[in-house]
């Protein structure tokens, strides 16, 4: 199953209309990821389409997507989850070189 439709499944979005946006908004969650440095193998399917990386990795990016699509009312939660997220995948050795 593609990234994409996991985070339209677990939030709830029933609509193709933002597909484009939430595959940008996934690679930008990967860029983000790799900017504190972690290191992992992306999958992806014959059309290049985000399949996922692990399930931490995921669960991240499908939080960073939750994070930043549209205008949450709970931004700030949501933020401090990924936050939290992003400092569990930093600081894990299975994510460094």
């Amino acid at each position: 199953m593609l990234l994409r439709e996991k985070v339209k499944l677990a939030r709830r979005i029933k609509t193709n209309a933002f597909d484009s946006q939430i595959e940008d908004l996934l690679e930008a969650g990967l860029d983000d990821l790799r900017i504190v440095g972690a290191i992992f193998q992306v999958s992806r399917d014959e059309s290049d389409k985000l399949l996922g990386v692990d399930p931490l990795v995921d669960q991240a990016l499908i939080t960073y997507v939750a994070c930043n699509f549209g205008e949450p009312d709970d931004y700030d939660k949501l933020k401090r989850s990924y936050d939290e997220q992003k400092a569990q995948i930093r600081c894990n050795p299975k994510y460094e070189v």
